[in-house]
């Protein structure tokens, strides 16, 4: 077992990314919601239990006193407020669950540790989201600006991820995601390939740091903050309308997490707040600065460049091994990229939108077994889905060909929201996922053609409604709508 496998650069002992530990699985699920059960039941046996000593307490059990972490927030063990609670941790049936769950490493074998499904889908590394909720409750208790947000939630783990892989494809100096071995009962998460330090799991673990770290310290001085758990269930645990979807939502939640840390984080001078990040790194391990003209600015300023495109101008995509589609029934045929066309559809049944990930991805199977059995198809018809849950889902994806507009499969992609759009729209923020992320997307990866064309399916299908009168209308506003 390694640390992300990248040898003599762990030598440094930076990151608290890098603890290793051997003990056997336990026997709680590697999701959210345990974890926040775990958190709860911690804070109901110590009644009056402040958030900061929690997220403490969770830090020095978990043994995350490196430099940087020492510099911004203190030592763990020179706080009062986590002593006495780290005993209760200690002596919690839940305390291997935490000691497990926070720690993250990557195996020999791509098995990612450390890293929890959140009920939205996505997985996340705690780590870097409790370093930056306890970044916004100091913040918030002291009154004073949340210093060393970015480092520690991003900043820190982008610059060693950039500048220990100069040599390595500017594509490949982030991430990359994998897929949990059941989403119901999650135990295992595999990476697709060999991981840097900034696999999807602790960039999203990050950003969502900053964003509950920036939300904590930015609250009133009158305003209490909430118990740790209810700070985490708010985030990631909440009921969307079923009309209105995530337009109806004005509070922070883990779908937007992409835009909102955008919002957050792109005022500043990244570049230059990553090279400070480096810069404070050496400086804390008494290690000597390697100057500009070594290549590491350059590498910083192209990785920042990846990470913008595809953290922030691409949207999440769900992988097919995530809403559980079953393979092929024969062999993917590869398509010829650019493209030229997008073809527009709605499902009609299923007929409502999805509003979570449960039902998005039942509503997947459901499509691809009809596809399948029904159709006789190799597999599910679409390239891409789009649910009213605020994600996309892989279909055949960006490279292979699709059954979704016959006579036009091997020109174009074709894009489905889920739900009927007969009489009414989709959601707002479902439309702007397809309308701008995915196309801007496809276009800067080389899927579409710059002046690509948008038709709706009924455009060139004569017996067909779809995508539905109402979205219809809609599209015919769109920028590279053709009649």
């Amino acid at each position: 077992m390694t640390s992300f496998g990248l040898g003599s650069f762990f030598i440094l002992g930076l990151s608290y990314f890098t603890t290793v530990y051997s003990r056997p699985a336990g026997v709680h699920l590697r999701n959210m919601d345990s974890f926040v059960r775990a958190v709860q039941q911690v804070e109901d046996s110590n009644p009056g239990l402040s958030p900061l000593a929690m997220v403490r307490a969770l830090r020095r059990t978990a043994g995350h006193d490196d430099p940087m972490t020492i510099h911004f927030l203190g030592s763990s063990y020179n706080l009062s407020d986590a002593e006495g609670l780290e005993t209760a941790i200690l002596n919690a049936s839940s305390f291997s669950f935490f000691d497990k769950a926070i720690h993250h490493i990557v195996t020999d074998s791509g098995e990612e540790r450390g890293v929890v499904l959140a009920p939205d889908g996505t997985t996340v590394a705690l780590a870097p989201l409790l370093l930056g909720i306890e970044t916004g409750l100091k913040a918030k208790m002291e009154g004073t600006p949340a210093v060393g947000l970015f480092p520690l939630t991003l900043g820190r783990t982008l610059g060693l991820s950039f500048q220990s892989l100069q040599d390595i494809p500017v594509s490949f100096r982030l991430g990359p995601n994998g897929c949990w071995d059941n989403v119901d009962h999650p135990k295992m998460f595999k990476l697709y390939r060999p991981a840097t330090l900034a696999t999807d799991a602790v960039i999203n673990g990050g950003m969502d740091g900053a964003i509950l770290g920036m939300d904590l310290s930015n609250r009133s001085a009158h305003e209490q903050p909430q118990a740790l758990s209810e700070i985490l269930k708010g985030y990631y645990s909440f009921t969307l309308h079923e009309k209105q979807g995530l337009d109806a939502v004005t509070s922070h939640v883990s779908p937007r997490r992409r835009e909102i840390s955008r919002s957050i984080l792109e005022p500043l001078d990244l570049h230059s707040q990553v090279m400070e990040a480096l810069k404070l790194v050496w400086k804390l391990e008494k290690t000597e600065w390697i100057a500009l003209d070594t290549g590491v600015g350059k590498a910083v300023k192209d990785g920042l460049q990846t990470f913008v495109h595809k953290y922030w101008d691409c949207p999440q995509i769900i992988p097919r091994c995530q809403w559980g589609a079953k393979g092929s029934r024969g062999t993917p045929i590869p398509l010829s990229l650019p493209l030229q066309f997008l073809y527009i559809h709605h499902t009609y049944e299923p007929s409502s939108p999805c509003l979570s990930f449960t039902d998005c991805s039942r509503n997947m199977r459901s499509m691809q077994r009809f596809h399948q059995e029904d159709r006789g198809w190799s597999d599910i018809g679409y390239s891409f889905v789009v649910g009213s849950d605020g994600y996309i889902y892989e279909g055949r994806g960006w490279r292979h060909l699709g059954t979704h507009t016959r006579g036009h499969n091997n020109i174009g992609y074709g894009v489905s929201i889920i739900g009927n759009y007969t009489a009414t729209l989709p959601s707002r923020y479902a439309m702007d996922l397809l309308r701008h992320r995915l196309v801007q997307c496809a276009v800067d990866e080389g899927g579409l053609v710059a002046n690509f064309t948008i038709h709706g399916h009924r455009q060139v299908v004569n017996y067909t409604t779809c995508p539905g009168d109402a979205f219809f209308s809609e599209i015919r506003s769109w920028e590279h709508f053709r009649e």
